[in-house]
Parts: C-alpha cells; sequence; structure tokens
C-alpha cells in the first residue's frame, strides 16, 4: 500500500473550499492540499498564504497544467460544473465536484462518458453521506426496531435572501434552493431506501427579486412500496436541516441530517414502542473522511461507494422536481 499522500489541486476560492473542504483534506490521512486557483492571483495567494498551500495559480487553466496534482477540487457556480469536470477528466486528473454535480442529468451522463474513456474518478461532493452514523442508521432500520419504513420526511433551510449577488440567485448559472439544498433531502431518502423515486411532484416560491429562482419549495418524491419522502427547501427561511424516518414500530429522528461541525451534532435519536434512545455519535470530520474515501479509490484499494452513475441518478430526480415545480405538474422520473 502507497503511504504518498495524493495531492490536490483547488479550483477556485469558493466559501465552501476556504471553510469545509480544504481544512477538511488538510485534517485527511492520506491527501495534501497542493495548490489552488483563482481568476485572481492574488486572492489565490491569500488562500494559499492562510492554508500554507504551497503554490497558487491565476487561472484555472494553469492549475490542470500542473503535472504533480492528483485530484481536482471544483466549487464552481453550478453550470460550470460540467466543462471544468471534463477539463480535469482530460488533463489526466480525478476529480471531487460540489454538488449537484451538473444542471441536468443528460450532462452528468457526459460526465460519466469522458470519467469511462479517461479512466478517471468523479466522486460528487455530498460529504454527509462519508460520515458513519448513516451506516448505523441503516443497520437500525434494517434490524426491524422501528418496523417497515412508511415515511421519510427532511428538510434542509437558511436565509440568504438579502445577498442579491450571490450566484445562488442566477438562474443561468443553476441557481435556486432545490439545486442547492434540496439535493440532499433527495440524496439521503435515495441513499436510505436503496431505491430510486417514480415521481415528483413539487410546489416552489419562484422570486422576481431572485431571478425566478425558486427560493423555498416542498416536495413530495413517490419510492417504490408505497413509501414517499416529503421534503423542503429554501434559501428565504430559517435554519433547519433535519431528517426523520417514520416506521411502524417507531421513528429515527436526526436533528441535523447534514451538518456535523460541532461535537454532538451528529447524535441522533430512536423511538421504538413509546421509548426514545438517544445514539452518541463520535465526533468526525465528514469532509477529511470524503477526501480519504476518494483518495482509497484513487489508490485502488477500494472502489467508490457513490459513482458517477448515482449522480446521474440524483440529477434525474433533481430534473423531474424543478419541471414540477416550474409547470405545477406531478412529473413520472423515467
Amino acid at each position: 500500500m502507497s503511504t504518498k499522500k495524493l495531492r490536490w489541486g483547488i479550483m477556485g476560492n469558493a466559501g465552501i473550499a476556504r471553510g469545509s473542504v480544504i481544512p477538511g483534506v488538510q485534517l485527511s490521512e492520506l491527501n495534501e492540499v497542493a495548490a489552488i486557483a483563482s481568476r485572481n492571483l492574488e486572492q489565490a495567494q491569500q488562500t494559499a498564504d492562510k492554508f500554507n498551500i504551497a503554490t497558487a495559480y491565476g487561472s484555472y487553466e494553469e492549475l490542470l497544467q500542473d503535472e504533480t496534482l492528483d485530484i481536482i477540487y471544483i466549487p464552481l457556480p453550478n453550470h460550470l460544473h460540467k466543462p471544468w469536470t471534463i477539463k480535469a477528466l482530460e488533463a489526466g486528473k480525478h476529480v471531487l465536484c460540489e454538488k449537484p454535480i451538473t444542471l441536468t442529468a443528460a450532462e452528468a451522463e457526459e460526465i460519466a462518458v469522458v470519467s469511462e474513456k479517461t479512466g478517471k474518478l468523479v466522486a460528487e461532493a455530498f460529504m454527509y453521506r462519508y460520515h458513519p452514523r448513516y451506516e448505523q442508521i441503516k443497520q437500525i432500520m434494517a434490524s426491524g426496531e422501528i418496523g417497515d419504513v412508511r415515511h421519510i420526511y427532511s428538510s434542509f433551510t437558511f436565509n440568504n435572501a438579502g445577498d442579491s449577488k450571490n450566484v445562488r440567485y442566477k438562474k443561468e448559472w443553476g441557481g435556486g434552493s432545490i439545486y442547492d439544498v434540496g439535493c440532499y433531502p433527495i440524496n439521503v431518502a435515495r441513499l436510505l431506501l436503496d431505491a430510486e423515486p417514480e415521481a415528483a411532484t413539487v410546489h416552489a416560491l419562484l422570486s422576481p427579486e431572485h431571478d425566478h429562482v425558486d427560493m423555498m419549495a416542498a416536495g413530495l418524491l413517490e419510492f417504490p412500496n408505497h413509501i414517499a419522502l416529503s421534503f423542503d427547501c429554501g434559501m428565504w427561511a430559517a435554519f433547519r436541516n433535519p431528517l426523520e424516518i417514520l416506521g411502524t414500530k417507531g421513528k429515527i429522528r436526526v436533528p441535523s441530517a447534514f451538518v456535523t461541525g460541532s461535537p454532538g451534532s451528529g447524535n441522533f435519536f430512536v423511538e421504538a414502542d413509546g421509548v426514545e434512545r438517544e445514539v452518541v455519535v463520535e465526533h468526525k470530520n465528514a469532509y477529511a473522511l470524503q477526501a480519504d474515501h476518494l483518495a482509497r479509490a484513487v489508490k485502488g484499494e477500494s472502489t467508490l461507494s457513490f459513482s458517477i452513475d448515482d449522480a446521474v441518478k440524483n440529477m434525474k430526480v433533481i430534473d423531474a422536481c424543478l419541471k414540477s415545480a416550474e409547470e405545477r405538474i406531478r412529473v413520472v422520473i423515467q
């Protein structure tokens, strides 16, 4: 087994990179952040200095030309995910791309073709699912402790509506709450049920003040075996990110389903036959776990738990949700 750390290049100076991903990669066992690029070299250098990153570039092209890099992390605005992921793959790099991986399932399929052609891996950055508590939750569901699953509920909301210049509020750039945070409840339901939804119905607040993107959305996904996900997401509401799995004998309640930045935030509760217990989860950095998972796959020590094919499937659901919200119809997912 190789002990050489994989070298990461960060494409862009986004807040998620500076606040979460770079610190996570630096905490991981198998990786190091070796370079960062921005269209503004001064900004790239400032971030490089802050995080002790050896190299700063003033263009994304220079980053991809760096032959010492193994993995490129892409936190660019959503409409740039596809072109730069493809360019990175063609430059011989593996890629971790922020969610949503593209704007449509068809675009995600284009990435899958290039990934297959180049032999380079692509992972979508849903960091929450690398946290070990989700394996614990799935084991409890399988054990029968809460009975048969009848329904899943989840939400992810925050309020940033006053930041009118934010890229989240540019429709052509892939703005809107379904792309930004609704993708999490959608993704977690697919993960927990090991199934794909058959239809989507979504109602949304399409705000003229924010380029008509969905600032709030509430939806229903129909899964096999008469199970549904009800979810809401928003960028103009109080912060919350809970999850509840309802069974015939009890339920699993996760107060903070996707954000585990502080000790205790990963804990969840199991209620069965009227008695509730708290499951205390060891505090772990989900971003570091995500980086190490990708590194082991790149090294050939394991396979990706969530391949580009999973990202394509997730985008098919998002496509249906957006169509339903815009046309106010129930959409069957093919």
